[in-house]
């Protein structure tokens, strides 16, 4: 079984659509700042839809330590869209059509089957700091996410 990308790793450099169909090279978010990376598995869904508005709740308290936010899953830009308009995300929501970057960050399944959960903090860069995989608790990802940040200006 493959171990999800840890900490002291490389993030692989990837570029994916936004919600506008636009390409997102990764390098470039994480060229100037601090980029923290969640992959949720569906736009709409309650424990997801839970996640993003933690992540909008919070986002002052990224921005406040040069972090960007991006979230990932599989759906199209127009859901994307949707999902962004409807809860007022603040962040870009990229599409990872065909999982080519859940498979990079190796992102486990749920039970070897359902797209999983993780959120990865990556410094300026490019290096791995913190990779966090937690299924149902959706508000955990934020938490652990400013936790590593703080950490990394404490250090």
């Amino acid at each position: 079984m493959k171990r999800m990308l840890a900490a002291g790793n490389q993030a692989p450099d990837l570029t994916l659509p936004d919600a506008q169909g636009r390409p997102v090279r990764l390098s470039e978010r994480w060229r100037d700042k601090h980029v923290v990376l969640f992959f949720y598995p569906k736009d709409h869904t309650p424990v997801c839809t839970k996640e993003a508005c933690a992540f909008r709740d919070h986002y002052e308290e990224f921005l406040q330590v040069g972090t960007a936010v991006i979230g990932i899953s599989d759906d199209d830009a127009a859901s994307h869209a949707s999902f962004t308009n409807t809860y007022r995300l603040p962040y870009t929501l990229l599409t990872d059509t065909g999982g080519v970057a859940r498979k990079a960050f190796d992102v486990p399944r749920f039970l070897g089957l359902l797209r999983g959960r993780a959120t990865f903090v990556i410094e300026k860069g490019g290096r791995v700091r913190m990779a966090f995989n937690d299924r149902f608790g959706a508000e955990s990802h934020v938490r652990a996410a400013l936790a590593a940040l703080e950490d990394q200006r404490s250090s």
